[in-house]
C-alpha cells in the first residue's frame, strides 16, 4: 500500500521504524520486488502496511508485515522471505 503523508505519520506514532524515503537509491529494485509501496526498515527488517479489516466501518486500519529480515548483525543488507503479518495493527 501507497501511503499518504497522514497515513505515514499516524504508522510512525504506532509503529518504531523509519521510512524509506523517496530518493532512496534502493527504491527501484524493492518496488520492482514488492511493488508500491511505502516501506519501513526497524528492527527486524523491511516491513510494509496492508490495508487491514476492522469490524468499524469509521475506522481504516493497516496490518505491518514484514517482507525482509536484516541478513547480517550490522543491518547492512536484506534477505528476502514471504509476506509475515507481525500482529501490528496501526489506525489511521
Amino acid at each position: 500500500m501507497k501511503m499518504n503523508s497522514t497515513q505515514i505519520e499516524r504508522t510512525l506514532e504506532q509503529f518504531e521504524g523509519e521510512v524509506v524515503p523517496e530518493n532512496n537509491p534502493v527504491l527501484p529494485r524493492l518496488k520492482q520486488i514488492f511493488g508500491d509501496h511505502t516501506y519501513f526498515l526497524d528492527q527486524t527488517g523491511l516491513n510494509i502496511v496492508e490495508p487491514g479489516e476492522t469490524n468499524h466501518k469509521d475506522v481504516r486500519v493497516g496490518v505491518v508485515v514484514n517482507i525482509a529480515d536484516w541478513a547480517d548483525t550490522g543491518s547492512q543488507s536484506l534477505a528476502p522471505h514471504d509476506p509475515e503479518k507481525t500482529g501490528l495493527v496501526v489506525l489511521f
